[in-house]
This record gives C-alpha cells, sequence and structure tokens, in this order.
C-alpha cells in the first residue's frame, strides 16, 4: 500500500512538472499567423541581447518565434487589405449639403510598423483614415457647387484620391483604392432639381409651340403666294382666249366620269337607247 502511494506521488510530482515546463514553454513562444506581421515590446532593456526598451525596430514575419518571458511582448498587425466606409456630411460652394460615403482600401506599410505602433497604436486605422477622409472630402467638395458635383463625379473621385493617398502615406498607410460609392443631396435641393425640370420642360414645350406657330405662317404665305400667282395665270389666259375654260370643263368631266364608273350603284344607259312605250 505504501509502494501504491509514492507511485502516486511520483506520478503527481511528475505531471506537475510537465505542466509547468508547457507552461514555460509556451511563454517562450508566440504565433505569427498569416496575413499578419508582428514587433516587439520590451518592457526593460534586454541585457542578452543588447536591445533597449520600448518597441524594436525589427519587424517579425508569419511563423512561429521565441521571446523571454514577461520581458517581451510582441504586438501582431494585420497586414492584409482590408475594406472601410465612411460617410460623411459636407457642404458645396452653393452651401448645398450633401452626403457622401467613401470606399478605402487600406493596409499599412509593412516596414514602417514599428513607427505605426509607437505613435499611433494597433488600432491606427480607427485613429487616422475617418479623420483624414472627412478632411480631404470637405476640402474637396467645397471647390464645387451641386450640380458640377454631379456632372464632374469622377474628377471628383479622382482629386479625392490624390489627395487622400498623400495624406495616408504621411501616417505610413498605403491606400490601394479609393472610390465614392454614394452622393445625395438634402430635400431641398432635390425639391430644386425637380422644379428646375419642369421649367425646363415647360420651356421646351413653348419653343415647340412658338416653331409650329411659324411653320403654320410661312405655310399660309406659301399657299397664299401661290393661290395669287394662280389666279395670275388664269387670267392672263382668259384675256388670251376661251381654251383654258374648256380644258378645264373636260378636266371637271373627267373627274366626274371617273367617280361615277367607282360607284357600284351607278348604271349607264347608252344616249341611243330608246325604250318600248
Amino acid at each position: 500500500m505504501q509502494a501504491v502511494d509514492r507511485l502516486m506521488v511520483r506520478l503527481g510530482s511528475i505531471g506537475i512538472g510537465l505542466t509547468v515546463g508547457a507552461s514555460a514553454v509556451s511563454s517562450c513562444i508566440y504565433d505569427v499567423d498569416g496575413g499578419k506581421m508582428a514587433v516587439m515590446f520590451n518592457r526593460f532593456p534586454n541585457p542578452f541581447t543588447g536591445e533597449g526598451a520600448g518597441i524594436q525596430r525589427r519587424v517579425v514575419g508569419e511563423g512561429t518565434h521565441l521571446k523571454w518571458p514577461w520581458l517581451q511582448d510582441p504586438k501582431v498587425f494585420d497586414v492584409r487589405t482590408r475594406p472601410r466606409a465612411i460617410p460623411t456630411v459636407t457642404g458645396t460652394k452653393d452651401l448645398q449639403m450633401v452626403n457622401i460615403t467613401l470606399r478605402l482600401l487600406s493596409r499599412p506599410k509593412q516596414d514602417a510598423l514599428p513607427i505605426i505602433y509607437s505613435r499611433l497604436g494597433l488600432d491606427y486605422d480607427e485613429r487616422i483614415l475617418p479623420s483624414i477622409a472627412n478632411e480631404v472630402l470637405k476640402s474637396v467638395v467645397a471647390q464645387y457647387d451641386a450640380e458640377e458635383l454631379l456632372k464632374k463625379r469622377e474628377a471628383v473621385s479622382r482629386e479625392v484620391k490624390d489627395q487622400l493617398i498623400q495624406r495616408a502615406a504621411d501616417f505610413h498607410i498605403v491606400l490601394e483604392d479609393i472610390a465614392i460609392t454614394h452622393l445625395t443631396f438634402g430635400k431641398e435641393f432635390a425639391s430644386a432639381i425637380e422644379k428646375k425640370q419642369v421649367a425646363q420642360q415647360d420651356a421646351e414645350r413653348q419653343r415647340f409651340v412658338v416653331a409650329k406657330a411659324e411653320q403654320e405662317k410661312k405655310a399660309m404665305v406659301i399657299r397664299a403666294e401661290g393661290e395669287a400667282e394662280a389666279a395670275k395665270l388664269i387670267s392672263e389666259a382668259l384675256k388670251k382666249g376661251q381654251g383654258l375654260i374648256n380644258l378645264r370643263r373636260l378636266e371637271a368631266a373627267r373627274d366626274i366620269t371617273s367617280t361615277i364608273a367607282k360607284s357600284k350603284n351607278i348604271v349607264f344607259i347608252p344616249s341611243g337607247s330608246h325604250h318600248g312605250g
């Protein structure tokens, strides 16, 4: 019985030793997953490596790495490109309020991760991107009035992109794509646009009516001129003789005969026929 007790005590000691050893090993390693990178923070100067306290300048890549327990604390960054939508409300040159949503694809500059952490921390994008996006959007949109903003949307988007890339570079952030995905105006502007469209339609309708009246007026003048010329020609023909009148009679008789011939209810009787009494 005493042997069993000694065995159980020994197994317990071994188990505790293994647990402590596993914990010690675990505290000496850390993992950097795919799409991520790390920078090391030293709580105190490291006497073994000669490194000073604070964030170290070396950037650690993917994989499993060693560290000094408690003395070192790895700070892991996600360096993959990530999307972000930033809405803002700003004013145009003609004092119209516009709602704009900007879509950004961003990532940190990898060799600048120690500087980013020292100045901004792991949530650098939360601190910087909304601020500079609003700053640039307000600056660019204020240069255009509402109608220009609609007509020159591509130019506005390009100008926002150029300025935003430059501003983000000051904070070691890479912007891979920028686009304006949503752009709407307030109710007052929408109402003004609707009234303007109605006024334009009314103006077009009035121009059509005026043009139609002008064409009818020209047609009446041309018709009157033609009738006057015809009357003049007939008058001259009558002065010369009865030939024109006889021609008109023959044309009228021909038209009448042609009309009667097409009727099914008319029967022609030769003028020389005689009926018995």
